[in-house]
């Protein structure tokens, strides 16, 4: 399992032009509400805003990555979003988001869901990265890029 693997077209969304940390999150769920995945959607968004209000996922660099592991979910379910202008997420390092990842894992894929926020934050916390991400016109686009960055690295 890689995130390009995870990741469809169809749970992309690029340059939202969004207000608030509650908007952002809200239409991460919408981007994802049609997965094969989800079992319950109200127990997604119910555990993924109980992270939330835990810790902000605003985790530094421009990222967000709301989050849960959840019986909500019998696979993981990933999105990623980009944003037209920055938002204030709350961040860790009080710097405002751009790039958003949506992770929701079944609770008995804890070391999965682990090493999944691993990778996103492995890759993601590269500028380079960042950047072309940002860039991005489509979809595809996105999935070429994980594609080619994941390339060598294990299966998780």
């Amino acid at each position: 399992m890689k995130i390009e693997s995870l990741l469809s077209a169809g749970c992309i969304a690029l340059d939202l032009e969004l207000e608030t940390k509650n908007q952002v999150i809200d239409k991460m769920l919408s981007i994802v509400s049609g997965h094969a995945g989800i079992r319950d959607a109200l127990r997604l968004r119910d555990d993924v805003l109980r992270r939330e209000q835990e810790m902000s996922t605003g985790i530094g660099k421009k990222i967000a990555l709301p989050h849960a592991k959840t019986p909500a979910v019998s696979q993981p379910v990933l999105a990623l979003a980009t944003l037209k202008k920055d938002l204030n997420f709350d961040s860790i390092d009080n710097e405002p988001v751009r790039i958003i990842f949506l992770l929701a894992t079944p609770e008995t894929m804890l070391a999965e869901h682990l090493k999944l926020l691993g990778r996103i934050t492995r890759l993601a916390g590269r500028a380079d990265f960042r950047e072309r991400l940002i860039a991005s016109k489509s979809p595809s686009e996105v999935l070429d890029l994980f594609r080619e960055e994941e390339k060598d690295f294990p299966q998780i």
